[in-house]
């Protein structure tokens, strides 16, 4: 029995789904947080936990994103074919753009997971979770990435609005020119002289 390959991509949008309301809910809990912990000028009242809340907004949003990390390159070219093949109507000038936008993203994030992961690889095998050596750069790496995470929640709709609107474009049963049948009135609604 063969996978259906449909399931998974729908599975990765579902994931994708999640992910943006997961983002959104991070933010706004980032915003709420750094309203209330700020002075009207933008400065910290406390820096140090300031900090510390803000590494915590950068690892939510890495681990949520994770999910669709590894499908994320696969995301960004099935909505790139899927918008070749939209009807022109069905179009939205500004999806080609977050297109690329989610690519460099998608891309950024890449290879920050592959020099986070080299790293990783080079630390002693007393290095663990928990401790600086490790947790340090983990945090630096999910700080980096956050602006690219970032870039996902905002134009991640528009690969499920590609979907959505291809999906559309192939249900609508094609039209053909209505003609009169031979010995009828072309136009019935026309009184007859």
């Amino acid at each position: 029995m063969n996978p259906d390959p449909h399931a998974g991509y729908q599975l990765l949008l579902r994931q994708l789904a999640l992910y943006l309301r997961e983002a959104e809910q991070i933010l706004t809990a980032w915003d709420t947080y750094s309203d209330e912990h700020s002075h009207p000028d933008g400065w910290p009242h406390d820096e140090r936990a300031y900090g510390f809340r803000q590494a915590q907004r950068d690892a939510d949003t890495w681990r949520s994103f994770n999910r669709i990390r590894s499908g994320a390159k696969d995301l960004v070219a099935t909505a790139e074919v899927q918008l070749q093949k939209l009807p022109e109507r069905s179009i939205h000038h500004h999806w080609a753009w977050q297109i690329g936008a989610l690519r460099t993203a998608q891309e950024r994030i890449g290879a920050l997971q592959s020099e986070w992961l080299d790293f990783r690889a080079s630390l002693p095998e007393s290095v663990r979770p928990g401790v600086e050596e490790y947790d340090g750069p983990l945090a630096e790496r999910n700080a980096e990435a956050w602006h690219y995470l970032d870039e996902w929640s905002l134009h991640g709709q528009a690969v499920l609005d590609i979907h959505s609107a291809l999906r559309r474009s192939q249900s609508r049963p094609a039209t053909a020119p209505v003609t009169a049948l031979p010995g009828r009135d072309a136009n019935p609604a026309r009184p007859r002289r």
